[in-house]
């Protein structure tokens, strides 16, 4: 074991951690006044779902065993993971490792919020992440991490373009298209600026965690990552300038950080597998198909994605992904994308996502009509348009 590693990595995994309440704050600044809290309860709930159930039995499904789809019960409870030793190779205990990976099925379930704020039953959303952690997020996790099915393929998710972003974004719009749209459809309007500037400054600062943290040691890999997620994030502020500035009359520090938001996103399944020009590149791509579907698609085809959860970090996933396959190096991912003349890798991380989006689509459609047939999906109509905070929560914001 290293110390410095296990240094590093305990950090990580709190800057992963922040990223909810940062999250929370985020989307909080975007809801109407009279849903605020209900956004704060959407988006916190999943550190309490998140934290108990990976220590009871996710962690186990997710990484132990050597079946395809799931793993099995061998680590319940964390029970026989060491503290002091590794199994699997790396520099840093098993239990420093469960530790770390527990953090992201808690950001992954409260960006699901993201698409449903204001008008989903909050009991019935509480079932719903519980489901969804065991059938959805503990399988795209033992198949990408847990030497499932894609790892043998070949795939590469360097920290979660697949499992966290794809999965999240795919099942927020699932979600929101069963619920139908909100009473009150108004555009998206900052209310509460300062927010949304620290909410979205708190995801950029953990999003360094969540990215150069998953190299799991302090080494060249994650300096990589970290000057590939700073490089994205940057160039995917600088695309939403740019438009802001040739379409627009204003500069919304809004459009800017979630420009940011949109590299963010990109570079996560490439970070530690790119080089930096390459990373600047999928950031302007990927925030510029991401305003896109924000803007015009959205609109075109009516759904009701509240805080654009399908927007950012579906398509931004599915692209971040694709172009993996595109610029990584095989020096660096021990695979060569097409940049290198070498079209297996492309192909693989295409399969991936085709997968993943037939299964997300699939088993979130199952978990919401089983809902449907023991608990109200959605509040009712007064409650929603008189505002869930009370009804739901017994609190207001202000």
């Amino acid at each position: 074991m290293t110390a410095g590693n296990i240094a590093w990595v305990l950090m990580a995994t709190a800057l992963v951690w922040l990223m909810v309440p940062g999250l929370a704050l985020f989307y909080g600044g975007f809801t109407h006044p009279k849903h605020m809290v209900n956004t704060f309860a959407m988006v916190l709930i999943a550190i309490a779902i998140g934290g108990v159930l990976w220590f009871v039995v996710g962690y186990s499904l997710a990484f132990s065993g050597n079946q395809a789809i799931i793993g099995d019960f061998h680590d319940a409870f964390l029970h026989g993971v060491s503290m002091v030793d590794s199994t699997k190779g790396y520099t840093i205990p098993d239990g420093l490792f469960a530790l770390f990976q527990g953090m992201f099925p808690m950001i992954t379930m409260a960006i699901i919020a993201g698409g449903v704020v204001g008008r989903m039953n909050f009991k019935a959303f509480i079932v719903f992440l519980i489901l969804w952690l065991f059938l959805v997020y503990v399988p795209l996790a033992h198949m990408v991490w847990g030497n499932g099915w894609f790892a043998r393929l070949g795939v590469l998710d360097f920290a979660g373009g697949t499992v966290v972003h794809i999965s999240s974004g795919v099942s927020s719009l699932v979600l929101a298209l069963c619920l139908g749209r909100r009473q009150e459809m108004t555009s998206t309007v900052a209310h509460n600026m300062p927010a949304i500037v620290i909410g979205g400054g708190l995801l950029w600062f953990g999003w360094f965690g969540f990215n150069a943290g998953s190299a799991l040691a302090a080494n060249g890999q994650a300096i990589l990552a970290f000057i590939n997620t700073s490089v994205a994030a940057s160039m995917g502020m600088v695309t939403w300038l740019i438009i802001s500035l040739v379409l627009a009359q204003h500069i919304k520090v809004t459009d800017l950080l979630s420009g940011a938001l949109a590299g963010l996103v990109a570079i996560t399944p490439g970070a530690g597998y790119v080089n930096p020009g390459s990373a600047a590149v999928i950031g302007l791509i990927v925030a510029f198909v991401v305003w896109l579907s924000i803007t015009y698609v959205k609109n075109h085809l009516g759904y009701d994605d509240t805080l654009d959860a399908f927007g950012i970090h579906g398509i931004g996933g599915i692209f971040g992904g694709l172009l993996t396959g595109v610029f990584a190096i095989k020096s660096l991912a021990g695979h060569a994308g097409l940049i290198e003349g070498q079209g297996h890798l492309f192909l693989v991380q295409t399969l991936s996502i085709s997968v993943t989006l037939l299964v997300v689509v699939s088993i979130t459609f199952m978990i919401v009509k089983f809902i449907k047939h023991v608990m109200p999906l959605r509040v009712d109509q007064r409650v929603e348009l008189a505002g869930i905070d009370v009804a739901q929560h017994g609190e207001t914001i202000y």
